[in-house]
């Protein structure tokens, strides 16, 4: 048979979690994939140290490793999963009802039985009945196994800490917690550390991603998601920054160095994402190696790999080998995954015996190689994320792992390689002028930019990219009154993150979560940064989710015209009786990481007035010395009526049409705020002409975020005409 040279890279990345005005860890992902999977895979190693390997370490994820191992982090639900047992609050068990339950089932919960038993008895009235008969020992047992499910195997057998408390399985005390907390945080030091010193002997490669991992021909130039997909709905602006992704690779490159101790010579491109120009500057940064998909290279030669009934690729003498992209005078070499065989890996040997399932990927690498004829090596390419899969698997995965590196390093027709190993190793390289600009996702971005949630993601980027570019041309040009260096270091930064690919992975219909409004909130808060920085104020766009998720809420309509006095205060029982009701299935305090203040909105018509009470949680709102409420009533035009707050009190309110302030706003509107805000806003000011209904959205801003919004999909329906209690339609 011929030679294989197997290529494996595992691609460990997370996004960004920290929210950029607490400085929270709004999700936990990273830390608890770091105590499973981080540490593990790479320590695994050293089992067969004739096993050469690739990962790719994305400065996002090592951003946050460094920030956990320094025990200097924030994260509410890492505090709430050790907090004593005794002192948990009513929204507390609401939250670790919500959190601890996010594991795979199958594989990770009912490893115990109690943790099984905690949740089938949580199930009961939506976990409702949980807060009343869940004990303290209950509460206990949910937090550490919660946290004991994201462990590696290997702490499960070789760690006491982490092995007794595994093997009893239940009856948790606050001493076991404890432990349990101190053995995570010494996790989470060693995880970069097992990285360089496996580098360091010379088992594995590490390669990088642009730093804040975002599409990179995207980011050069919108417009090219249409070579792919002539369909693809683009910005109504192209956006074109490549200045912007060569200023994303060399901080990846200058990151690394300080953190692995060498330069990248491997890139794998996010998304494995990649066209002439980005790779062309690729090139110019000095990579010399990147990775992609199959069907990449396939729309580049213009064949198709298609599989006959064995998964042998049609044209596979040319799929297995690299390709040298040489542009003008420089080049870059390009490595591309077996599709088929690295999706076998990702979403089939899950179900299979890990031994089996080793065994059958080995046998399928080495009929490649008895099959596939050509003069020179195959070069084999297995690359995949490094630690989304293993959940699925029985023991996190590792008997396989184990298994089949063991296979591949005890046959002398394999040679395990890293990606620069295989690259020298590969002889004579064909080569390409050209690349196709796609991704590893269907050989185009569509999961990027192909929905209208992308496009209005990708316009608001536009925007705040405009604000900085225009900031940084007026400092250039030393204008008066031009942001300080400072200050368009701090808004570029926030650009940067906000063009990370993760935020338009959660948008559009592809991709979706229980989390999928904190990835929301995230990303337009960081595009709220832009604006903050250069001292400007952001759009009011921003308060509005761009992932549109109606959440479940209880909406009455007004049944009789109301008489309302603005005062912010109940002057008496029947001043809101007959309203509508805008009521969601909120909670107030802490949430999967966010925190709710807006609870509820009262609204109505009086006879020369639209009325709106605005409801927030005491404890919450409570926090804040100051905010600001946006008000939107949408009819013909959008009319926004902006209050802003001190210390529980309306300092000033301004009413805005066509994003222009209106005179005399004392004269449209008034406004008060005490237990509640209320606004009446007066009906000369509605342009309501041939308008059947209008459209009422409530966003919370503080510090020039904004922090909450009802409802969350941006705004509701309140119909006009008699019979719903409203004024007329008018003709």
């Amino acid at each position: 048979m011929n030679r294989i040279h197997l290529v494996v890279l595992w691609h460990m990345h997370q996004p960004q979690y920290r929210d950029p005005e607490s400085g929270q860890y709004v999700l936990p992902w990273t830390r608890l994939h770091a105590t499973k999977d981080y540490y593990g895979m790479v320590k695994l190693m050293e089992d067969v140290p004739g096993f050469h390997a690739t990962f790719n370490m994305v400065p996002s994820l090592c951003m946050q490793l460094e920030e956990y191992a320094s025990g200097d982090f924030k994260e509410p639900w890492f505090d709430l999963a050790f907090k004593h047992a005794d002192e948990l609050t009513r929204e507390d068990k609401w939250e670790i009802l919500a959190r601890a339950f996010q594991v795979n089932h199958e594989r990770l919960l009912t490893r115990w039985p109690r943790f099984l038993e905690l949740y089938d008895w949580s199930r009961a009235a939506s976990g409702g009945q949980a807060l009343i008969t869940f004990r303290a020992r209950d509460w206990r047992d949910l937090q550490v196994l919660s946290q004991l499910a994201w462990m590696d195997e290997a702490w499960f057998t070789k760690d006491p800490v982490v092995s007794r408390l595994a093997n009893r399985g239940k009856d948790f005390t606050e001493k076991d917690k404890t432990e349990l907390k101190t053995k995570q945080l010494e996790i989470l030091g060693l995880v970069l550390p097992a990285y360089r010193e496996a580098a360091a002997r010379g088992q594995i490669e590490l390669s990088t991603t642009p730093y804040y991992h975002p599409i990179l021909p995207l980011v050069c130039d919108s417009d090219i998601a249409r070579v792919a997909n002539p369909g693809t709905p683009l910005p109504r602006r192209a956006y074109r920054h490549p200045e912007d992704a060569r200023e994303q690779l060399r901080r990846a490159k200058e990151y690394h160095q300080r953190v692995f101790g060498a330069k990248p010579v491997g890139l794998w491109p996010s998304e494995g994402s990649v066209s002439d120009q980005a790779m062309a500057i690729a090139a110019e940064e000095g990579f010399q190696w990147f990775g992609t998909d199959e069907g990449v290279l396939g729309r580049t030669l213009n064949v198709g790999f298609f599989r006959d009934a064995s998964g042998i690729a049609a044209s596979a003498d040319r799929l297995y080998q690299p390709w040298r992209l040489q542009m003008a005078n420089r080049g870059i070499t390009g490595l591309f995954r077996d599709h088929h065989v690295s999706d076998l890996v990702g979403f089939v040997y899950s179900r299979m015996d890990s031994k089996a399932a080793a065994a059958d990927l080995h046998g399928r690498l080495r009929y490649i190689g008895e099959t596939v004829k050509s003069e020179k090596p195959l070069t084999v390419c297995i690359f995949l994320d490094g630690e989304n899969a293993w959940e699925y698997y029985p023991g996190n995965g590792r008997e396989f792992l184990r298994e089949f590196y063991q296979r591949i390093a005890g046959d002398a027709d394999f040679r395990a390689l890293t990606a620069s190993e295989a690259i020298a190793a590969a002889g004579d390289i064909s080569v390409t002028s050209t690349i196709f600009p796609a991704s590893w996702i269907n050989a185009n971005f569509d999961v990027w930019i192909g929905h209208q949630e992308d496009v209005t993601a990708w316009d608001l980027l536009w925007d705040a990219r405009e604000a900085y570019g225009k900031a940084l041309d007026a400092r250039e040009k030393g204008r008066e009154n031009a942001p300080t260096k400072e200050a368009l270091a701090e808004a570029l930064e926030s650009v940067l993150t906000a063009e990370g690919s993760d935020w338009c992975w959660w948008y559009g219909p592809e991709h979706s979560t229980a989390n999928d409004a904190e990835f929301d909130a995230l990303y337009r808060k960081h595009l709220t940064g832009v604006y903050l920085a250069l001292g400007q104020v952001a759009p009011e766009e921003l308060a509005k989710p761009i992932k549109r998720m109606p959440e479940r809420a209880y909406q009455s309509y007004p049944s009789g015209f109301l008489k309302v006095k603005v005062d912010g205060v109940d002057s008496s029982y029947f001043e809101w009786l007959g309203a509508g009701v805008y009521s969601p299935e909120r909670r107030g305090g802490s949430m999967h990481g966010r925190v709710f203040f807006l609870k509820e909105l009262r609204y109505g018509f009086e006879e020369d007035r639209f009325v709106l009470r605005v409801d927030c949680f005491p404890e919450s709102i409570a926090e804040l010395e100051d905010a600001e409420f946006r008000i939107v009533i949408g009819a013909k035009e959008e009319l926004a009526v902006v209050v802003k707050t001190d210390r529980g009190r309306v300092k000033e309110f301004a009413v805005e049409k066509g994003k222009v302030c209106l005179l005399n706003p004392k004269e449209l509107a008034e406004a008060a705020y005490q237990r509640h805000l209320e606004l009446a806003v007066n009906r000369e000011v509605l342009e309501l002409q041939g308008v059947t209904k209008i459209t009422v959205g409530v966003a919370l801003w503080h510090g020039g975020l904004p922090i909450d919004v009802l409802p969350a999909e941006g705004f509701f329906d309140v119909q006009l005409g008699e019979e719903h209690a409203a004024w007329p339609v008018e003709s």
